[in-house]
């Protein structure tokens, strides 16, 4: 089952399941951020690994092709590329949830995908967020504004084993993490 506004509101105050929390809906001349009708807008923080040029992507080694970047108000991601960002939110997701997350059409309409893997149970952590501009053309993303859009499925019953239970490599994750094998 989807949660609605008022349960993600419940528990991001009561168990402290997103913060910093907006329980509203912000827009005010920004992409969108913050609570919605199922799911909640997360904001895009100012911190980005980009790939350096000449190198080639391994799954398996992945952390030496990365320099981490400070952007203000917003970075530009080059033609047919991808860097990597994380969330401004921290998120401590219950033992009966999972997440989905898709990117803001704001962005879909500029070539810009926003990849993001499910957060299970008991995940924590920010986000790592993978962001791809399929466009011939550098684009702009905005730090502290919205980037995508999590959703929270409710199970029937609580899962056998967590993220936590199983010590995931991404738990509590607080800077951008490269793929670990």
């Amino acid at each position: 089952m989807v949660k609605n506004d008022k349960w993600i509101k419940k528990m991001a105050v009561e168990y402290k399941m997103i913060e910093p929390f907006e329980p509203n809906q912000i827009k005010d001349g920004k992409i969108s951020f913050g609570t919605s009708s199922y799911g909640y807008d997360m904001r895009l923080s100012d911190e980005f690994m980009v790939m350096k040029s000449d190198c080639i992507l391994d799954p398996k080694k992945s952390e030496s092709i990365f320099e981490t970047v400070k952007a203000k108000d917003f970075i530009e991601v080059p033609p047919n590329s991808t860097i990597l960002g994380k969330t401004l939110e921290y998120f401590r997701i219950p033992r009966d949830i999972i997440t989905i997350a898709f990117g803001k059409s704001t962005y879909a309409r500029c070539g810009i995908f926003i990849n993001v893997t499910p957060f299970e149970p008991e995940w924590e952590g920010f986000v790592t967020l993978s962001i791809a501009n399929t466009s011939s053309l550098p684009v702009k993303v905005y730090t502290n504004e919205g980037i995508a859009q999590v959703l929270f499925l409710q199970a029937h019953e609580v899962c056998e084993f967590s993220y936590a239970d199983k010590k995931g490599k991404y738990q509590k994750q607080k800077n951008i993490l490269t793929s670990k094998v």
